[in-house]
């Protein structure tokens, strides 16, 4: 079988590469090609698990031009398979279309189709491809050369009866309805998976065909060590030997001993250099650490923010080189959780830049270094999603979709069913490549050994497989990231120099310090951390109440716990417990608590999975590293995972543990699924917070400002501008003579950016500030239309924001003179003239003008009124019950009124929906509020405003929240937002 697909074919093929597998196994098949069309994404997952059921695998690629086909190449050999993927990456590239024939491709045999047959003499290396349909014709095939025809079906559709699934899928690629599908547009219906019988039978009239089936079968072969076997192919060395790349990272870790420990550090500081400096050369990961250091220094050198995250901080060679700023000697960090000689993958660094300096350092990599690439995600169909567009290509409404997406088991006609049996049938299929968050690959070989490449818009070629497959082969990613979180770091320190020139000039590195500072302590033990990296969020606030967290290993510890994997063990609740109560640590397992004293034996990092693994049930490094990766995803289904999973179970038997205890210990390794962070990982958060701590209590208007020009964060930025006013900002809406595009500060003063005006043009706020910038300030409305080309729509949005309350003139009075002013046209025309044209007198009618006007245009125009919103309810309550006096009333059943800042939802073990929500009171202050499914039901949440809520108040270790049983919102005056 030499054309077949799989659903890497995308939006063509049916099969995953599991199901090819079973399909293979199923019918004897001892050879097998793949050959999706322009795309390798499946080729070395078919390797790897062909390799595992016995069966001999081919690769190649079904080049074609649209649905047309060009032909067929099947490697001979890697190298051939190198010469497909760089042939068909070249077309990717540029978008050329796939010609007829071609003489680039080395190493390979070229099936061509009967509607594209050469006129010239075909080469050795080439043949027909005879269909089981064609061979019928074989009277009308005389003038063909009989000792070139080869047998060559289309697999395509594993039954007769997938038809119809193949053509939703090419109307979804095609963004048409299935009745509008022309036969070129679709595999033919007789493209179907064929026995190996069923094979023979056809061509039994063609034996020449058959024959060179099994020549071109017998003459390839393709070899990868894949999983387990793999080793890295990685970039081997950074300075051209493995000697001098050591001698190059001792060096470099000398150097970084000083710069981190002093003059005289200790000897277990030394002796830990030297073990892992052994283990990092043993391990052949000394170019590993160099890339990544040429890497951060290069951020130095340009004067990037950036933090070092991943299991990379467990590393002391890593502090020392000042890829991380964790000190993995003061947390005790596991270096065996990051290198040890029995792991087969490789270190992870993250390292995390601001979203604008990312893109340079990108760029950097790629003219640095040879064979790079951005490695790929393959995006998959969503069930909501793919109801919609299967949906579409039925010619079905879209509200008849949207009623099968929210109740799909209601009255179902003929055409819901099909939707969604299809729909379910492409649930988790694969739509197309997508680039992964930061994954970037340095082989040491040409990356089209391994794989064809793409190039998306942003430039940089990327790999048709994923993460996973990458690794399997040996290919490891640096992770080079984006985050608003260093963006705000950045630009506050750049705000306080320009707000504040007399302060001295903050090392934001010098993290020793922020972890003595007692103004950072008092925050942390209160919570007050709006704005700041990873703990602002409503769940991590009432979490570092009840921890009462004032130092950095508590923050470690909850940057940890507060993840899904270790909530939802009910293990962060049992950590909370005895954290605070003493008493309650005598119930942990006396193992558990020896081999994590400082977390009182409870598993809150993933390293804890591994130690526990190790000590606990016996399983060996290896094993334990096994069933670490196992947690996340992808793995878990790998046959090694399952035979890890069943020795650690009958160890724990043969130690003698109670089944009810192993079980117990298994369900939370389990629950972790993926999701809690390496204790490097959780410091390396923990340092990010604590350095937008520090600017937070020390500089928190410019701290603001920074978050607000970022985007904001968990929140909008309304609760932003309102947080800098409750630090003594003075909040100013935007101006035409002060505001710059983005939010700045004078003093105590804020003047918001003019990109905070909905609807509001790009181009009117850049001709706007460059005007202002060469003339100077605007002097009135008549000056501004003068010197500023603006339509009466745009220039209306700016008078009624105030932005021209500098004149001292009425808003409405102003807005009938922009109707004067601009005429018929609409628009002024900006043209130098020697005189200024006359100004069609009028006479103003008489203007009534009320202060409500100006907040709902705020409202309407910036999404939120500056002033307080409780000033806009239609009637005053005096009986509700303010943040500061709840704790007076615990146990006690209390109005509330709250203006909502964010809710989330969550499921309970039944299903059923319930909310967390977040207000704000009319002093400012926080209540945070829980929503059981009865009550989210009967009094749901109807949009944004003001809350009376009636409920219980609870106390929790120091948090306070209000059981809600009965809300409702508020009117506003004059009218609802």
């Amino acid at each position: 079988m030499l054309n077949v697909h799989s659903y890497f074919s995308f939006k063509y093929g049916l099969l995953s590469i599991d199901r090819l597998m079973e399909w293979a196994v199923r019918n004897h098949v001892r050879t097998l090609a793949l050959t999706d069309i322009n795309s390798t994404a499946g080729s070395l997952e078919f390797v790897r698990q062909a390799q595992k059921q016995g069966i001999r695998p081919l690769l190649g690629v079904d080049f074609r031009n649209g649905a047309e086909q060009q032909f067929v190449a099947i490697a001979r050999n890697n190298a051939g398979f190198q010469s497909i993927n760089a042939f068909l990456s070249k077309h990717l590239h540029t978008g050329a279309p796939i010609p007829a024939f071609t003489d680039e491709l080395q190493d390979c045999f070229v099936i061509y189709p009967q509607t594209n047959i050469p006129t010239r003499e075909l080469k050795p290396y080439e043949y027909l491809a005879i269909k089981p349909r064609e061979v019928t014709r074989i009277r009308f095939l005389s003038k063909l050369p009989r000792e070139k025809l080869i047998a060559c079906p289309v697999y395509t559709l594993p039954e007769e009866g997938d038809f119809e699934l193949h053509c939703v899928l090419r109307a979804i690629d095609l963004n048409t309805l299935v009745s509008k599908l022309a036969d070129t547009d679709t595999a033919h219906k007789e493209d179907v998976f064929l026995t190996k019988k069923q094979l023979t039978d056809y061509y039994q009239e063609l034996p020449e065909a058959f024959e060179n089936l099994k020549t071109v079968i017998q003459s390839s072969c393709i070899d990868f060590t894949l999983g387990a076997e793999a080793t890295s192919q990685n970039l081997k060395t950074w300075t051209g030997s493995q000697d001098s790349d050591y001698q190059k990272v001792r060096e470099l870790s000398l150097a970084g001993l000083a710069y981190r420990y002093g003059d005289s550090p200790s000897f277990a500081i030394r002796r830990r250099v030297i073990t892992e400096l052994r283990v990092i050369r043993q391990m052949g990961y000394l170019s590993y650490f160099l890339i990544s250091w040429d890497i951060v220094k290069y951020a130095r050198d340009q004067g990037y923010f950036y933090v070092g995250r991943g299991s990379g901080a467990n590393s002391v060679v890593a502090y020392l080189l000042r890829i991380t700023d964790v000190d993995p000697i003061e947390l005790d960090l596991y270096f065996e959780r990051f290198i040890n000689l029995f792991r087969k993958s490789p270190p992870d660094f993250d390292m995390d830049f601001s979203s604008w300096d990312r893109e340079d350092v990108t760029r950097y990599i790629f003219e640095r270094y040879e064979n790079v690439v951005l490695l790929a995600t393959h995006s998959t169909f969503q069930w909501r999603a793919v109801i919609r567009e299967v949906g579409k290509v039925f010619g079905v409404p879209p509200y008849e979709i949207e009623r099968l997406q929210k109740t799909p088991e209601q009255n179902l006609d003929h055409h819901a069913r099909l939707i969604l049996t299809y729909g379910d049938r492409l649930s988790g299929f694969p739509s197309h490549l997508s680039v992964h968050a930061g994954g970037i690959i340095i082989s040491e070989r040409p990356i089209h050994y391994y794989t064809a490449t793409s190039l998306p818009p942003k430039g940089f070629p990327l790999t048709h497989f994923d993460m996973h497959i990458a690794e399997d082969v040996g290919l490891y990613k640096f992770d080079v990231l984006g985050q608003r979180g260093l963006g705000k770091i950045k630009d506050a320190l750049e705000i306080i120099r320009e707000n504040q020139p007399d302060r001295l000039p903050i090392d934001i590195h010098d993290i020793k310090l922020f972890k003595e500072d007692e103004l950072v302590k008092i925050n942390l033990r209160e919570a007050k951390a709006i704005g700041c990296f990873y703990v602002e969020s409503p769940a991590m606030r009432m979490l570092l109440t009840k921890l009462r967290a004032e130092d950095y290993l508590t923050l470690v510890a909850a940057s940890s716990i507060i993840r899904p994997g270790v909530a939802k063990s009910g293990m962060m609740r049992e950590y909370i417990l005895r954290f605070r109560i003493p008493e309650r640590r005598k119930e942990a397992h006396p193992v558990l608590w020896k081999i994590m004293p400082d977390t009182y034996g409870i598993m809150v990092y993933q390293e804890d999975v591994i130690k526990v693994a190790h000590y606990f049930a016996g399983l060996t490094l290896a094993e334990a590293d096994v069933l670490r990766r196992g947690m996340s995803g992808k793995y878990r289904s790998r046959e090694e995972f399952q035979q890890v999973r069943d020795k650690f179970f009958a160890n724990c038997e043969a130690r003698g543990y109670e089944p009810a205890v192993s079980a117990d210990v298994w369900r939370q390794i389990e629950s972790f699924a993926g999701y809690a962070f390496a204790k490097g990982h959780s410091a390396s958060y923990a340092i990010e917070s604590y350095q937008s701590m520090f600017l937070k209590s020390h500089y928190p208007l410019e701290f603001m400002v920074a978050v607000i020009n970022n985007g904001g964060g968990f929140y909008s930025r309304e609760l932003y501008i309102h947080e800098a006013r409750m630090h003594g900002a003075d909040i100013q809406l935007p101006c035409v003579n002060t505001s710059e595009n983005e939010t700045i500060i004078r003093g105590k003063t804020i003047y918001l950016g003019l990109n905070f005006i909905k609807e509001l043009e790009h181009h009117t706020v850049h001709e706007v500030l460059m005007d202002r910038q060469k003339k100077g300030a605007f002097l009135s409305v008549d000056d501004f239309v003068k010197r500023v080309s603006i339509s009466l729509d745009q220039l209306s949005l700016l008078i009624r924001i105030g932005a021209f309350r500098f004149t001292g003139k009425d808003k409405k009075a102003l807005l009938w003179h922009a109707y004067f002013l601009l005429g018929n046209t609409g628009k002024s025309q900006n043209k130098p003239s020697l005189f200024d044209p006359p100004v069609k007198k009028y006479k103003l009618p008489e203007i009534e003008h009320e202060a409500i006007e100006d907040v709902y245009d705020e409202v309407e125009l910036l999404g939120f009124p500056l002033e307080s919103p409780f000033n806009l309810l239609s009637e005053k309550r005096n009986d509700c019950v303010p943040a500061s006096k709840l704790p007076l009333h615990i146990n006690k059943v209390v109005l509330v009124m709250g203006y909502l800042v964010a809710t989330k939802h969550t499921s309970t073990s039944k299903g059923d929906r319930m909310y967390f929500g977040t207000f704000l009171d009319e002093d400012g202050e926080f209540i945070d509020t829980v929503h059981f499914p009865p009550v989210t039901k009967k009094f749901p949440f109807t949009g944004k405003g003001i809350y009376l809520m009636r409920g219980k108040v609870m106390e929790e270790f120091d948090a306070i929240s209000l059981e809600v049983n009965a809300m409702k919102r508020l009117k506003y005056m004059t009218m609802e937002v």
